[in-house]
């Protein structure tokens, strides 16, 4: 989604970035080089000049320091490091009574950190709505009420045996108990991270009978980084029992024992901390030459090494200057600059000064601490950029003072519209006074999830995987509309994170209609359309309202128009998963719509204690930022099919991109599909890929199952981008480690392996690149992954932002080559080499292709000549 959630994986920071579980905050920028050349300058948080005989504050966001005349540059850059600590969480229930003859359930971990339990209980019998706050007695000391449907409990921290700190929470509980089960989910409140169980709240059972996953059988734990609406999803798989737990076993009739069992049970959990250091670069005129004295200083420990490069006349072209070098230093793939800086005497960190020719115009560096570890600009994840002349740092510091006023313009509409909706809210059903405290403690929930709820990554369900085999779908009747178009589709993704922020993206879009058309590409895939609480638009409120961040109803109808003319389809992205509320229920919830599909809560799931809803369990996973839909009911299917095909005939949508579909059956996707009749859908089902010890496996087939899951339950109505075969590109290009890229059965390894129709390949989007960055392709070998994709079968997918880059030249050939020799989603692949550093192939007897550093060229009696190449990538065709 447009993670405002996801993965991730294990996440990408995925969910999705795959290098491990890094749980908990922000993932750090690990195992990709920087985006040095990839000519993009950024502004410095905060520029202070000298000018005249004066003098000059140096120091941003401290106290105001004067310095010597002559200096153009001086800043303060924070940088955030990142470790991992292991650990575990365990759930012991206590089945023998005490002295006051009552049961004991012990939940705690051991890891560092500040751990509150947030938790209800469901009575036997219960149906619909699964939490309730538990008695009086039962609450441990410290206990907070959250709403009507929950508890807060503080774990209290202790020492064990061993001397080590751990976190254990104790709730009593009576014997003959008619409470059926304990739900709760762990918080660790320093980082805002949620730890779940398979994708759900954790159960743990009493009494009576309780349908639904229950502790004290083989389970996974699903641990969601983010605050409470901001939820990415990683999972950690235990490899094996950390400690032989006793278990709640059913009988044989299937129902469960009616009196309190005991068990114990632990899961591996993983939790990232932060260390704050910073980086100071100063700038100086070196009197009486043309020269400038570069200084950089930090306070990080070890071996530092500076990334940089410098540029001309505003160019933002990376070049190496001329020697000499300073100190350590190397030159990195003719490039960039490597220097090692110096450890300072008095051993408080590293720093190193060099004079650089005043020709140049500005200076762009990131920090490399380690080859997977490079720390960029925290303030936008970009390279630091240092301006080297005066103008250029007063041009730095107008536009950063235009880029603040900006943020702040657009964080006060939406707090506005926020508020507008309690005020409303107010008028429409006359809250009294008793409430006000209700609605802002609401209040703020709304802004916390409007501030963050789309940086989330999604968690994977670990299903049983049966064994799958490649389906060559080329002899299967296709059914009436099958929403995969013809098979020759070149997917442009016509947007980034950003792009609403000119409030005009439809038009700047449409004006490129005719250049993407020809370059070959047959489809664009538009943003999310609708009224929106994040600005991005993947919070949907108002569906029939199409006025958005990115422009007017009448500017989407033109340019779906233009491309239409220029001869290409248009996919709308559908958010059908959640939807925001405009109106809170008698408890304060957020869960009543308006508009003109004015639901009430009997469209919420009723498995989301957080929005408290009336309706059947959702059929997925959910997500917590806002209400989800349960598209079980007919209204809401009902109601859905007629939006979709007001927006195909009112606007001239000719498909879909569907948004976080791991939240509803894709049996739903199926009903939708075939109301709406689309030429092309794709749906996004993304989750964590299969790690251990924080290596990525080579057999990802339960991956890959699990999306070619939902699209057989679609009915084959619509594809899936391919999160396979992104996630094995980036280990087989970042390692050298090519093999990855046959299965054991020598075919690809990702969804294109299997059921090739449906799958769309991708190398990136706006949640993994763009300006959040999720989870980045390798830098650098964008155009491997690009080689790759567009001469494989599958329907390849390219990203906005390397179309319009420099890399637009490469990616226009490799298009060329596709549709010259007639490449489709069902053309047929034989892999030629897969090893350390070589990866080749031939398509249709037409096209061979290789990537990797190792040498390769095709043999046989076919007339190959080099139709494309670059950077470890090489291309050939058949002569004609």
């Amino acid at each position: 989604m447009a993670v405002a959630s996801l993965s991730i994986p294990a996440i990408p920071r995925a969910g999705p970035t795959a290098r491990g579980v890094l749980l908990g905050g922000a993932f750090l920028t690990a195992a990709r080089p920087p985006v040095a050349w990839r000519c993009r300058a950024t502004t410095p948080r905060r520029v202070r000049l000298g000018g005249g005989g004066g003098v000059v504050v140096a120091r941003a966001g401290a106290a105001e320091t004067p310095v010597e005349a002559g200096v153009l540059f001086s800043e303060k850059f924070p940088l955030r490091r990142s470790r991992t600590v292991e650990g575990k969480a365990w759930v012991r229930v206590d089945a023998e009574p005490d002295g006051e003859g009552k049961c004991k359930v012990v939940i705690g971990c051991d890891v560092e950190g500040k751990w509150v339990l947030h938790w209800g209980v469901s009575y036997d019998g219960e149906q619909g709505r699964e939490w309730d706050q538990p008695p009086s007695n039962m609450r441990p000391p410290g206990s907070v009420p959250i709403k009507d449907y929950a508890i807060e409990t503080p774990l209290n921290t202790s020492h064990n045996s061993e001397g080590k700190m751990i976190h254990e929470v104790q709730i009593k509980i009576d014997k003959g108990t008619p409470i059926a089960a304990i739900n709760f989910v762990l918080k660790e409140e320093e980082t805002a991270a949620w730890f779940q169980h398979k994708g759900q709240d954790f159960r743990i059972p009493l009494s009576g009978s309780f349908g639904g996953d229950l502790l004290g059988t083989d389970q996974d734990i699903d641990v969601r980084p983010g605050a409470l609406g901001h939820l990415s999803n990683v999972l950690q798989k235990p490899d094996g029992p950390i400690a032989e737990p006793q278990k709640t076993v059913p009988d044989d009739k299937g129902s469960r024992a009616q009196q309190i069992s005991g068990f114990y049970e632990e899961y591996p959990i993983l939790k990232t901390v932060y260390a704050q250091n910073s980086v100071t670069v100063n700038v100086r005129e070196n009197n009486g030459t043309n020269k400038h004295t570069v200084e950089f200083d930090t306070d990080i420990p070890g071996d530092v090494i500076i990334h940089w490069g410098v540029c001309k006349d505003n160019t933002m072209t990376w070049e190496i200057p001329p020697e000499p070098h300073p100190p350590a230093t190397k030159i990195f793939r003719q490039k960039a600059l490597q220097t090692m800086l110096q450890q300072k005497a008095d051993g408080t960190g590293n720093s190193i000064s060099f004079l650089l020719d005043g020709e140049y115009s500005g200076l762009i560096f990131v920090v490399k601490l380690d080859e997977y570890t490079w720390l960029r600009n925290v303030d936008n994840g970009f390279d630091f950029y240092i301006p080297l002349t005066r103008a250029d740092a007063n041009e730095a510091l107008k536009a950063e003072k235009q880029k603040a006023d900006d943020k702040s313009s657009q964080a006060d509409g939406l707090i506005s519209d926020i508020r507008n909706l309690v005020v409303g809210l107010s008028s429409r059903r006359g809250q009294r006074a008793k409430n006000k405290v209700l609605q802002e403690d609401i209040l703020q929930e709304i802004e916390r999830l409007a501030a963050e709820a789309y940086s989330i990554f999604r968690s994977p369900t670990i299903d049983t995987v049966e064994e799958s085999v490649y389906i060559d779908d080329s002899s299967i009747v296709k059914p009436a509309c099958s929403g995969t178009g013809s098979g020759f589709e070149i997917l442009c993704q016509g947007f980034n994170w950003e792009s609403h922020k000119s409030g005009k993206w439809y038009v700047e879009l449409g004006s490129k209609a005719k250049e993407l058309s020809s370059m070959g590409f047959t489809i664009v895939w538009s943003p999310p359309p609708t009224d929106s609480v994040s600005p991005e638009g993947y919070m949907p409120r108002d569906l029939y309202n199409l006025n958005s961040r990115y422009g007017t109803m009448d500017e989407l109808k033109e340019v779906v128009k233009s491309f239409h003319q220029a001869g290409m389809k248009v996919l709308g992205d559908a958010v059908l998963n959640h939807r925001c509320a405009q109106f809170q229920n008698q408890n304060g919830v957020w869960n009543i719509f308006g508009g003109r599909l004015n639901w009430d809560d009997r469209a919420v799931v009723a498995d989301d204690p957080h929005f408290q809803g009336r309706g059947n369990k959702s059929s997925g996973d959910n997500f917590h930022a806002a209400p989800n839909i349960d598209h079980s009911q007919e209204f809401v299917r009902s109601d859905l099919k007629e939006w979709l095909c007001w927006m195909r005939k009112e606007v001239g949508y000719d498909g879909w991109r569907l948004d976080f579909v791991r939240g509803f059956w894709g049996g739903y996707v199926h009903d939708y599909l075939e109301a709406s009749e689309p030429y092309f859908a794709v749906g996004e089902y993304w989750d964590s890929l299969s790690y251990t010890y924080g290596e990525m496996d080579y057999n990802q087939d339960a991956h890959r199952q699990r999306i070619v899951d939902w699209i057989n339950a679609t009915n084959g109505t619509a594809g899936a981008f391919d999160v396979t075969t992104k996630g094995i590109l980036h280990s087989a290009l970042e390692r050298s480690e090519y093999w990855r890229l046959s299965d054991e059965k020598g075919k690809p390894p990702g969804v294109l392996g299997w059921w090739p129709s449906r799958a769309v390949t991708f190398i990136e989007n706006h949640d993994t690149g763009s300006t959040q960055g999720h989870w980045r392709f390798p830098f650098g070998m964008e155009l491997q992954g690009y080689a790759y994709i567009l001469t494989h079968p599958g329907t390849p997918a390219v990203f906005y932002d390397h179309i319009f880059s420099h890399l637009q030249p490469e990616i226009s050939k490799l298009i060329s080559i596709r549709n010259r020799q007639k490449i489709h989603c069902r053309s047929k692949i034989k892999i030629l080499k897969a090893e350390g550093n070589l990866y080749a192939a031939e398509i249709d007897e037409r096209v061979t292709m290789k990537i990797g550093a190792g040498h390769f060229e095709p043999s046989g009696p076919t007339n190959w000549v080099v139709a494309a190449e670059g950077q470890d990538y090489k291309v050939w065709e058949v002569s004609s």
